[in-house]
């Protein structure tokens, strides 16, 4: 509306597990865990649609492990100073 360009590419989601891959890219697979069941079709569709595209990322690569697991020691310290410095 205000003449600035909107880029229609796919946004990229980084995940380190092979069944949510499985998961949004295999239509006939099937989930197993009933509370996630409305996440679950929202990123099935945006994934269908090519809103999103799901990459795999090795564990000890994943930024996010720093905010969601419980780290210990040098993995903590090295994960910190990939994002840091």
């Amino acid at each position: 509306m205000i003449g600035i360009p909107i880029h229609r590419d796919p946004s990229p989601v980084w995940v380190d597990n092979e069944s949510v891959i499985t998961n949004t890219s295999v239509p006939e697979s099937t989930l197993k865990k009933k509370h996630i069941a409305i996440c679950y079709h929202l990123v099935r569709e945006a994934a269908a649609a090519g809103i999103i595209k799901i990459y795999h990322i090795r564990s000890e690569d994943n930024k996010a492990d720093l905010l969601t697991k419980n780290l210990g020691g040098n993995k903590l310290k090295d994960a910190a100073q990939s994002i840091l410095y």
